[in-house]
């Protein structure tokens, strides 16, 4: 338990700062956002999976995922990948048609699948294609749009070709995640190098990358005090109340934490089981909900549950949290 002086200390440090949900393929769709946001709150924005152009057009699961009667009630801001100006000025009418007036570009997936088309990160290494995008951007004042980056794909230092034109464009923030995309999520993140982005981009900055507690979340509001916000991905992913807990300051009891984990689960459940009819399809994306979840339950019984070949032996799991 965090101690009542270090909550004191932090507060007011705490209770202004923004929190962000990290989009992140097969885990934070429509239905999770509106689960979480529902039994766990404290996310300010939240972010659609990247919509792509694909085979001449959106995919129709990208165009659900945002239909705005499937987000009522959130703050949400779709997310785009692109390689070419072209496929950005597609996917923004695609993404305007439905009355979004924010949307987000990715500069930091690390996908090879993505990247060796100069989608993600693989748009870093090249700065005229970069300028181009921003430019587009100016062209469209209606759109509040925002970027997450990386700091490179191969190099850490590739973001320092792009400091003066972010710093000169229309960016409303920019989100960072200090790795590289051929890290992946591997390996330690460069919080000096995040420190010279920090000190040199003077567009708001919000902080993404391996924040999963209250002390890194206090840690990292001390030692940036101009942060615009945090943004949280699989912190958020294994324990879902962890914003709530770092906005009030004080950490959930276990079994309080448990049963809006259960509750969550139920929602997910009730869903897929309406969505789908076959126990393989079923569990595929129920399994999603628990595969971060190994650190709030014991092994033997997270195993177990992962295991599950069918809803017979995976309700049998579940009765025996």
């Amino acid at each position: 338990m965090i101690s009542f002086c270090f909550i004191r200390i932090f507060a007011h440090i705490i209770y202004n700062m923004q929190i962000h949900f990290a989009p992140l393929q097969g885990y934070t769709d429509f239905e999770y956002r509106n689960t979480h946001a529902h039994l766990c709150g404290g996310i300010d924005t939240y972010y659609s999976p990247f919509i792509r152009w694909e085979k001449g057009g959106v995919r129709d699961k990208d165009i659900r995922d945002i239909l705005p009667e499937n987000n009522e009630g959130l703050h949400l801001i779709p997310q785009i990948i692109c390689g070419n100006t072209d496929e950005f000025n597609r996917l923004c009418d695609v993404v305007q048609e439905y009355g979004y007036g924010e949307i987000d570009l990715n500069m930091g997936c690390p996908a090879p699948m993505q990247t060796k088309l100069m989608r993600g990160s693989g748009i870093l290494p090249h700065p005229m294609l970069v300028q181009a995008l921003l430019r587009e951007m100016e062209r469209r004042p209606e759109v509040r749009f925002s970027a997450k980056m990386r700091l490179g794909l191969e190099d850490r230092e590739e973001w320092r070709e792009l400091t003066d034109m972010l710093n000169s464009s229309s960016l409303q923030h920019l989100t960072i995640h200090p790795r590289i995309g051929k890290q992946m999520y591997k390996g330690e993140v460069d919080m000096d190098t995040f420190h010279d982005i920090y000190d040199s981009i003077t567009i708001p900055i919000i902080y993404n990358g391996d924040v999963t507690s209250m002390e890194q979340f206090a840690s990292l509001t001390e030692r940036f005090p101009k942060l615009h916000g945090i943004m949280m991905g699989r912190g958020l992913l294994a324990r879902p109340t962890l914003a709530r807990e770092c906005l009030q300051g004080m950490e959930m009891p276990t079994g309080e934490r448990m049963n809006v984990l259960m509750q969550m689960h139920q929602d997910m459940l009730d869903y897929c089981t309406r969505k789908y009819k076959v126990d393989s399809q079923i569990l595929m994306h129920i399994h999603a909900f628990w595969e971060y979840q190994e650190s709030q339950l014991e092994r033997k019984t997270w195993k177990r549950i992962m295991k599950a070949g069918n809803m017979k032996n995976y309700l049998e799991a579940i009765r025996k949290l």
